[in-house]
Parts: C-alpha cells; structure tokens; sequence
C-alpha cells in the first residue's frame, strides 16, 4: 500500500501547473521538505545533540532564543541560499531581510519563516514545528525590505512542518490544503492527508487562558460561553480545551478535527497590537486554514487582508472552524 502513495515530488509537479513559474517552486516547496528533514533531525536528538538548552542572545522581538531556535534558522538560510530559488530571505530570528541573489533575474521568489515554533517544548519533548511563507519576488530590481510587506492574499505558497510522533509536512499552493508524512525509511514524503477540510462546527477551542484578565470584552464572551455549554443554554453544547503553546501543534489538530484557535488583542502590553507575527505565522496559517475551508481573522478584519507595514509586524489571530470564527467576529461587533 505505501508503494502506491503520490511522492511529495510527483504531487508538487501537478499541483504547481499553471502557476507562475512552476517548476521553481515545486523545486523551491521540495528544498523546504528538505530543511524540515534536517530540522526534524535536530528535534530528534534533542539532549544527545545538546540542543535543548536556552542561550544568552535574545531575537529581534526581544525573546531568549534557543539553541535550536539558531541552528533550526541556520539550516533553512544555507538550504534556501544554495537552492537558487530566492532572491531573499527573512526570519523571525533576524532583524532584517537578507539579500540572496546578486542579480535582478536570480531567484523568482521571498521566503519568510519561524525556523522553530514553540521551540521550548522541546525540552518537554511536545510537538514543535517550522511555518514559511512564499511571495514573488519583484521582477525588475533586487529585493529590498518593502518587496516583503505584501497581504496574505498575495501568498504563492505556505505552509509548516510538524515535528512529533511523525514528521509531516502541510502545504498549500492555492488548490487546496494537503499533508505529507515522512517515511524514514525511504526519506520520502508520501500524500497521507489529501484535500484536508476542516469541519465548519466544533466544540473545541485553544487559547491561553492565563491572559484571561487582559481580554477583551467579546473574547471573554465567547469563552465564558464555551466554559458554560449547555449548563446555562449559553451554547448548544459543551466545549473541551486545548492549549500546547506551539501554533504549528494547535493548528495542526484543528486541521485534522476542528476547532478554533485564538491568540486575540488584549491590553496586557497596550503598545502591542497582537502576539503573533502576521508575515510568518498568521499569513501563512491563514492561507493554510482558509485553503482546508476553515477562517481566519483578527477579530475585526480577514488575516490575509491587511496590508503589511513591516516584516515583524504582531497581529491577533483567530482562526479555524468556519461558525465558530464567525461567531467570535459578531460579538466584536457588536
């Protein structure tokens, strides 16, 4: 039966038809698998590697980085820089976009990427994973920091690798959302999950509840009601949840069986429009769970909507099963 599994190679040649530039980035989608193969790799190992430890440096957004936050960013720099694909690069891990190509017709596209999501559950050895984003590059001149600020909507390609019990890797390329699972014995990655749609209901929510207090008013409605269920008619029925801490974990089980996941505005840091990053966690999450026929939002406005102002800009996320985001859409509106 594994014999007759569709090859992550063999998928991207008919998925990739028809797009611009195709077979660059079914080449480009395939040097990717090749980083998360590495990367898983390193998980692996964990301790044995000494990998699991924190260091002294700190990333641009001011979080201590792990040493598997560094070597994760290193492998997916020299992979993208050899493969000739990009003509540049950004990181959650750098403060500014790095220049690939030296030549305006090196390179068709801009990879943006969390090397390690949640790379503190190492240590604890739970899920953790890598995001990335694909965009165009300009055609006309070398990339600079502006050519990156471009809406979700504008993605060529997204998508993450989940490092767990199994490796898998689950892409998009506009035709749908679709995850691969990593044969060791072969290397390969095999189609396991085809055209994965996620259920339009759910009684399962993700949040981190330990910021109740700095919610706003329409999220502390809506978990009030899902903690409530059917004990007082606030719901039809009652909600479990779910919370790992590793965006790539939650939206991963949200994808294979529902759910809504938030990581909303709150006023815990006023200055702070949201936690997570739009250009490299929720615009290619976005991509991935509207593409599996899920929603996304901040609440207020479609992720894949907002124009971007800068690369490590934080927006708040809400996304996953399609009623559920509706609903938390219309408490913030009224």
């Amino acid at each position: 039966m594994n014999a007759q599994r569709i090859t992550l190679s063999a998928f991207l040649a008919d998925a990739s038809q028809g797009l611009p530039k195709d077979s660059q980035l079914a080449d480009l989608l395939l040097n990717i698998a090749d980083t998360a193969k590495a990367i898983a790799k390193l998980t692996e190992k964990g301790a044995l590697i000494d990998m699991v430890g924190k260091l002294e440096s700190q990333n641009i957004q001011g979080e201590t980085q792990m040493k598997l936050d560094v070597e994760s960013n290193q492998i997916f720099i020299d992979n993208l820089t050899r493969s000739g694909l990009v003509a540049g690069l950004a990181s959650e891990e750098m403060e500014a976009p790095v220049l690939i190509a030296d030549d305006q017709h090196q390179g068709a596209y801009l990879a943006i990427f969390d090397p390690l999501d949640g790379s503190s559950n190492v240590a604890v050895n739970v899920s953790v994973g890598s995001i990335f984003s694909v965009l165009h590059a300009p055609t006309d001149a070398l990339p600079v920091e502006q050519d990156y600020l471009q809406a979700g909507r504008k993605q060529v390609a997204a998508g993450y690798a989940i490092y767990g019990p199994c490796t898998m890797l689950v892409i998009t390329v506009g035709k749908g959302t679709h995850g691969f699972t990593l044969d060791r014995d072969t290397g390969e990655f095999s189609l396991t999950h085809a055209n994965i749609q996620i259920p339009e209901d759910t009684a399962e929510f993700a949040i981190n509840a330990s910021n109740e207090r700095y919610w706003e008013p329409p999220i502390k409605r809506y978990i009030s009601e899902c903690r409530a269920g059917v004990s007082d008619n606030s719901r039809e029925k009652n909600f479990n949840m779910r919370w790992i801490a590793s965006m790539v974990a939650d939206i991963h089980r949200i994808l294979m069986r529902g759910g809504i996941y938030m990581y909303p505005k709150d006023n815990k840091d006023v200055a702070m429009p949201g936690r997570l990053r739009l250009m490299y966690e929720a615009n290619p999450m976005s991509m991935i769970v509207e593409q599996a026929g899920g929603l996304s939002s901040t609440g207020r406005v479609r992720i894949q909507d907002i124009q971007p102002e800068k690369v490590h800009q934080r927006v708040p996320v809400i996304m996953g099963s399609k009623n559920e985001v509706l609903r938390v859409e219309s408490y913030h509106k009224t």
